[in-house]
């Protein structure tokens, strides 16, 4: 077999990889979108007309689709990868997800690989962090490596390992995005987005993750009641504001649920004194 790489989906990530990694003609992308051709050319990648051109006698497959396509493309896909092909699953899904895409194509006959992709791409590109899992993970690093890839890690032969750790994480991350969207919107409104502002400068700590979890979840087991009833009126301040109170909603059911609890944090992990 060649050392062909296929690219299934050219867009931001597919394309800014091809582009620091020089593939050029040793790779052969398919998008379902035309327009993408022209990068594809650009780029001196080789543009395949169809799904079964771009996988054929590729030994590496990097699948960079939108999230609600990568079972779709996975189990399109499998019965068209060449013989002991390595198809690594790039998409940003759920666990389960990632392992009905592999049983699909180790169905097949070919290999799979969860990748976890754990940063933007740009300006990263090829060192982009990279968590790879499942029984081909070990092979796959490998051919990554080979690809241009600087930055990967296994995290166990368990498909879905590896996007649990990235859809949870990004629980926190989007979910801090979506909050400062809702607490700006208010602030604006309200004419106070300097003193809001400074006021959380002022109460930052200086903690890593591990002390900022533990802490966080305490505060809710020990004082959740109250905090949810102080959430309560926030969530009233936003509605008299004109700003719907989604993620605030959601705070006071949270805080509500976990007062009270004995504990939620692993046992084995110390909490903050």
């Amino acid at each position: 077999m060649s050392g062909k790489i296929a690219l299934i989906g050219f867009g931001e990530a597919g394309s800014g990889f091809a582009a620091a990694a020089g593939w050029d003609a040793d790779a052969c992308a398919f998008d379902i979108a035309p327009d993408r051709a022209d990068a594809m050319q650009d780029l001196g990648v080789r543009c395949a007309p169809g799904l079964g051109h771009a996988l054929a006698d590729a030994s590496l497959v990097l699948s960079l689709v939108t999230a609600d396509a990568a079972f779709d493309v996975a189990k399109l896909a499998a019965p068209l990868l060449a013989d002991g092909a390595l198809f690594c699953d790039m998409n940003s899904v759920a666990p389960q997800t990632k392992r009905a895409a592999a049983d699909a194509v180790e169905a097949a006959g070919s290999r799979y690989a969860d990748v976890a992709v754990m940063a933007p791409v740009h300006p990263a590109r090829l060192n982009v962090p990279l968590l790879v899992s499942g029984r081909a993970a070990k092979d796959a690093a490998e051919a990554l490596s080979r690809a241009g890839f600087a930055n990967i890690r296994g995290v166990g032969d368990e498909v879905g390992r590896a996007s649990a750790i990235k859809m949870i994480r990004s629980v926190m991350v989007k979910g801090i995005e979506a909050l400062t969207a809702e607490m700006m919107l208010a602030a604006t409104q309200a004419d106070v987005v300097d003193e809001v502002l400074a006021s959380l400068d002022a109460s930052e700590k200086d903690w890593g993750w591990e002390k900022r979890a533990a802490y966080n979840l305490e505060r809710m087991t020990t004082h959740g009641l109250r905090r949810a009833a102080e959430m309560e009126e926030s969530a009233k301040t936003l509605t008299g504001m004109g700003v719907e109170p989604v993620m605030t909603n959601g705070t006071v059911r949270r805080q509500r649920e976990l007062a009270g609890a004995e504990t939620i944090y692993p046992a084995e992990r110390s909490k903050p004194a």
